[in-house]
């Protein structure tokens, strides 16, 4: 997975690329938690990335708490249907605001 991320005044778009599974979930979970202390929208580019895994999904949950503990936002964008089937099958559009692709 390739991670790009982005910090504009109390905003942060994450740009991931590939697959977030089990190898590449605590990468992303560790760049979070260094970035999100101000951070009060965060935006995730899903574009590019083609496979997700329950880690992933995980990382993206405990993500959303945080996010929602703090008053904040969290976007999903542009997810492609591999990945808006995953979101459904799981009942994560309900929890998450996702834009599809």
């Amino acid at each position: 997975m390739e991670m790009k991320l982005t910090a504009q005044g109390a905003e942060l778009t994450v740009t991931l690329e590939g697959r977030l599974d089990t190898t590449s979930a605590p990468e992303l979970e560790k760049a979070l938690g260094g970035q999100l202390g101000d951070v009060e929208h965060l935006i995730l580019e899903f574009e590019k990335l083609n496979y997700i895994s329950s880690a992933g999904l995980r990382v993206l949950l405990g993500t959303q708490k945080k996010m929602n503990a703090k008053k904040g936002t969290m976007v999903i964008r542009h997810a492609n249907e591999m990945v808006m089937e995953v979101f459904e099958v799981t009942g994560f559009l309900d929890i998450l605001t996702v834009e599809k692709g």
